[in-house]
């Protein structure tokens, strides 16, 4: 798809820093907070950024492209979007207009169970080529009706979700009524009336529900029961019981998110898992963590020649991307990154933020002389 970017937003910060302007407060927050005091949240993206590259300016270069293959498939640039829940929340209808404009972009598009937009609508816009994030639901037959209904849906990658054995402390969210059981509050009524772009797409498109979760929740739930179905159906603990059936059950691709230890890409890869992401959840588990890029670094070392080792959490640009690369990860992942972008831009902001980012990561291995995305490691001082 042809590179065009919006001039007045030519960075993520400036993408951010509109969403502020366009979006609820509790929305914004949401989306921008981490857990704690945000300690992990910001050094996920200071550490990442003390990686450096060196360019070799007097090699002869032929040309420098982004394209990559991951599982089989070659993709346009070595991202994707990751699994964001309730999207709907922080602008509406806001998992299809990505979901489109990563099919257009030729760019992994992952679909969370708690988004506001159904596995079949993701797979009817991108042709199938959806992946599939499961929260690991607390019954088995639960877990099976949604793993066929992504089977029907012709998901090629299953993204199992290892790091949220709790919820994370948002101190945000619970002011704002954004924890479980989620509450309304007056302040959040003004918040709405101050933005009224964002509430009349709301009026529009509807009140962002759990549309992959409809088909197994009783009819008229309250908030208080919504909190309480979603504490009754869903645990996010993994072991690996829970995952030797997902892998016996599941034909395609599984890979396994939230990696952030030796420990756990072992097993990953002792269960037959086909990739993992290493990822602290963007910051909103564990304060107290290591950045993503720490951990990336050796376990890419280690395993990276045994399992397909990927990364999020962190990642605000082009350049970031190519941190990532250099320091051993086959491929990246962004949340906050493309929210931004639609929540600033709206129908526009998918393919926005998607061309920035290429044209930004294009720009870095130009310069440095790296011609092929693998080659990054050898740029890594």
């Amino acid at each position: 798809m042809a590179i065009k970017i919006d001039t007045r937003y030519p960075s993520i910060d400036d993408l951010r820093n509109k969403a502020r302007k366009k979006i609820p407060k509790f929305a914004f927050e949401y989306l921008d907070g981490g857990c704690n005091e945000d300690v992990n949240l910001h050094r996920n993206t200071s550490e990442l950024r003390e990686v450096q590259l060196k360019p070799n300016y007097l090699r002869n270069h032929g040309g420098s492209s982004t394209k990559t293959k991951l599982f089989g498939i070659e993709y346009d640039a070595p991202f994707g979007i990751a699994p964001v829940g309730l999207q709907g929340l922080m602008w509406p209808n806001s998992p299809e207009i990505l979901a489109k404009a990563a099919f257009d972009h030729n760019i992994p598009f992952i679909l969370s169970t708690v988004t506001t937009t159904s596995i079949e609508r993701a797979a009817e816009i991108t042709e199938g080529k959806a992946w599939f994030q499961l929260y690991h639901p607390t019954k088995d037959e639960l877990r099976d009706d949604i793993l066929k209904r992504a089977e029907a849906a012709e998901c090629p990658v299953l993204v199992i979700l290892c790091d949220v054995p709790s919820f994370g402390f948002r101190p945000r969210d619970i002011r704002n009524g954004l924890a479980m059981p989620p509450k309304m509050n007056i302040s959040n009524i003004l918040q709405a009336f101050g933005r009224p772009h964002w509430s009349l797409q709301t009026l529009k498109h509807g009140v962002p529900g759990f549309a992959n979760l409809l088909p197994y929740m009783p009819k008229d739930l309250d908030l208080k029961q919504l909190g309480k179905f979603m504490d009754q159906t869903f645990s996010g603990r993994l072991n690996e019981e829970k995952i030797k059936p997902i892998r016996d059950m599941w034909k395609g691709k599984i890979v396994l998110k939230g990696v952030a230890s030796h420990y756990d890409a072992e097993q990953a890869i002792r269960l037959g898992l086909d990739g993992i992401i290493v990822s602290n959840h963007g910051g909103r588990q564990l304060d107290a963590g290591e950045s993503t890029i720490k951990p990336l670094t050796s376990i890419a070392e280690k395993y990276g020649n045994q399992i397909e080792v990927m990364m999020d959490s962190g990642i605000r640009s082009g350049v970031d991307v190519a941190r990532s690369l250099a320091s051993g990860a086959k491929f990246t992942f962004m949340g906050r990154s493309f929210m931004y972008g639609v929540a600033a831009l709206g129908k526009n902001g998918g393919n926005h933020t998607i061309s920035l980012l290429k044209t930004e990561l294009q720009q870095v291995m130009e310069q440095i002389c790296c011609e092929k995305v693998e080659d990054f490691p050898n740029h890594l001082i």
